[in-house]
């Protein structure tokens, strides 16, 4: 593009930006935007509320257009929103470590460690190793590597690299976390010298994981672990489970497991297992200077909350589903990345795979699961999370109108959705900023009260 070219679309873009900011419905606009904290791609409706006491009788009501949130996770696609739920999760992984949000704090007291399990090797990746004392060490291919160097995670030799096997092991990797959680309980059992069928009246076994996207593109999980009594969190563990059994159980449990693949005349049969890098510590909070301990409270959950709303880390290239196989090459992703998408393209059409749908996973490099997932009676949701806080804004509102009783009054809504995003790219350009002076705002607050 010439000098005078950009000039002038950089003229007509600021143009757009003032006659935006000049309009009457600007004040109305950016209301809506700031209601939902700048975020990227909200969704328009267009309906009414009102709030009617129990006889019936209407005593508020609006009528128009609103925002709301597109509640993404990924901060690739929306900060703001993925934003709220790193927040949301820190809560619901603290609870289950200190108590709160309806868990008992004696929660804190339980035998809790922090695991994690990765995946095997499919072929020698470039990478920056290290030896006990930190010292770094050359890579496989005889260099060193720098942070920024971009073969970091890919093939040193991308002909023998198993992409096959790497796929499908993304793809099973949620049926080896089960089959994990099941063979820790029964390991814990063995230990305790407890029948497994008799376990449940002992104790139970809660977790919170999160999965994390290597370089290589492969997912591991970052898990709390905790030991309850057998009726959850309300209740001790049997004092026989420590912290160094529990390590134990999750290292031997890691190492026991394993998944076949569907068997397929073109690829074979796989045999799907964890990798040897299997760590589990114990979470404390009584020796905060032990190396080998983790703090209990925000130090793990903001951890697993930082990685919560993370991507594959291939690029926002593949934060959205592919619909067709030419898309692929066109993807502005690593040739590393790409051949996984492709993998993947290519064995979710092979009819033994069908039940993987892994084309319809292909731009998550065939990971099927959540992201965050947890046991039930670890601690509280999402959903009560988002219950109290609603309830808590409608009173405060209800409040400004002189109603104190909640009780006896409903709220009635009437909405359809209209569109998706903004309009204009002016009007994306004036909601990045808003978001980004509400983040500034929040980690301005934030600060001031620590």
């Amino acid at each position: 593009m010439s000098t005078s070219a950009l000039v002038s679309r950089l003229s007509t873009e600021d143009e757009r930006m003032v006659n935006l900011v000049r309009s009457k419905a600007f004040k109305s606009w950016r209301s809506k935007v700031e209601a939902v904290s700048g975020c990227a791609k909200p969704v328009r409706l267009t309906g009414s509320t009102c709030l009617q006491d129990t006889t019936g009788a209407r005593f508020e009501e609006f009528e128009g257009q609103i925002f709301v949130p597109c509640n993404n996770r990924r901060e690739a696609v929306c900060e703001p929103c993925a934003a709220k739920y790193a927040a949301d999760t820190f809560h619901l992984i603290r609870a289950g470590l200190c108590g709160g949000k309806e868990v008992p704090e004696a929660v804190s007291g339980h035998v809790r460690v922090f695991a994690t399990l990765t995946p095997p090797s499919f072929g020698a990746v470039h990478s920056q190793p290290r030896t006990r004392t930190g010292k770094a060490r050359p890579c496989s291919c005889g260099e060193f590597h720098s942070d920024y160097d971009t073969r970091l995670g890919t093939p040193v030799d991308a002909a023998a690299y198993d992409y096959v096997g790497a796929v499908l092991w993304q793809a099973h990797s949620t049926e080896l976390w089960r089959r994990f959680t099941i063979t820790c309980a029964r390991h814990l059992a063995a230990a305790l010298g407890i029948a497994p069928g008799q376990l449940r009246h002992h104790l139970r076994i809660s977790y919170a994981k999160v999965a994390e996207y290597q370089r290589r593109g492969l997912v591991h999980f970052h898990a709390v672990i905790r030991v309850d009594g057998p009726d959850g969190p309300t209740t001790r563990p049997p004092a026989g489970v420590t912290a160094d059994l529990l390590c134990e159980v999750v290292r031997s449990a890691a190492a026991a497991v394993a998944v076949t693949s569907p068997h397929s005349d073109t690829v074979g049969t796989r045999t799907l297992v964890w990798g040897e890098q299997v760590d589990a510590r114990p979470i404390t909070a009584h020796d905060p200077d032990d190396p080998d301990a983790l703090v209990r409270d925000h130090q793990v959950a903001g951890y697993i909350a930082k990685y919560a709303t993370k991507g594959t880390g291939a690029t926002s290239g593949v934060n959205r589903r592919i619909y067709e196989a030419k898309a692929i090459e066109d993807l502005d992703v690593s040739e590393h990345h790409k051949t996984m998408i492709a993998t993947s393209w290519w064995l979710g059409g092979l009819e033994e795979f069908e039940a993987l749908r892994l084309r319809k996973w292909a731009h998550m490099l065939g990971f099927r699961g959540h992201f965050l997932t947890k046991s039930r009676h670890y601690s509280t949701t999402f959903t009560a999370m988002r219950t109290t806080r609603a309830q808590f804004r409608l009173a405060e509102y209800l409040a400004g109108l002189g109603i104190s009783d909640t009780e006896r009054v409903s709220v009635v809504n009437d909405w359809h959705m209209t569109g998706v995003g903004y309009r204009s790219d002016a009007e994306r350009d004036m909601a990045s900023a808003i978001a980004a002076r509400t983040a500034h705002r929040r980690s301005t607050h934030q600060g001031d009260s620590s």
